[in-house]
């Protein structure tokens, strides 16, 4: 094994410690590290063993096999930004609700400290 060979298997243990750091330190969620572990052992597996990518560019028909980590890369990417956009639309949609509630308890208190002053002039009036 040439120093070369080592590279992807040093960058993704690196990987794993720093996820596992983020991990415990509750920077990352789990459903979030999840993706990432399986991406870090994903090119670990790779770094590893780089003729099976060989061996299925060879079943797949591909000329150049080593562009097809590229786009298993890019296709989960695009995974990834697209379920990082649902869950943010969806907290979205959730602040909206919560901001729209909030604006009709606030209605509701004017309302009902506008119906307490109302009382104590009425009752101050009475008193006179």
């Amino acid at each position: 094994m040439t120093l070369f060979d080592l590279v992807a298997p040093a960058i993704s243990f690196l990987s794993v410690v720093i996820i596992l750091v983020l991990i415990r330190r509750q920077r990352l969620g789990i459903f979030h590290s999840l993706w990432w572990l399986f991406a870090v052992f994903s090119m670990l597996f790779i770094g590893f063993f780089p003729t099976v990518v060989d061996r299925i560019g060879w079943f797949l028909g591909v000329h150049y096999p080593p562009v097809l980590p590229i786009l298993l890369a890019l296709c989960f990417l695009f995974v990834k930004v697209l379920t990082m956009d649902i869950e943010r639309t969806q907290q979205e949609i959730k602040i909206r609700i919560i901001a729209q509630k909030m604006a009709a308890y606030e209605a509701e208190l004017y309302s009902l400290k506008a119906e307490q002053s109302v009382e104590k002039a009425e009752i101050k009036i009475h008193e006179n």
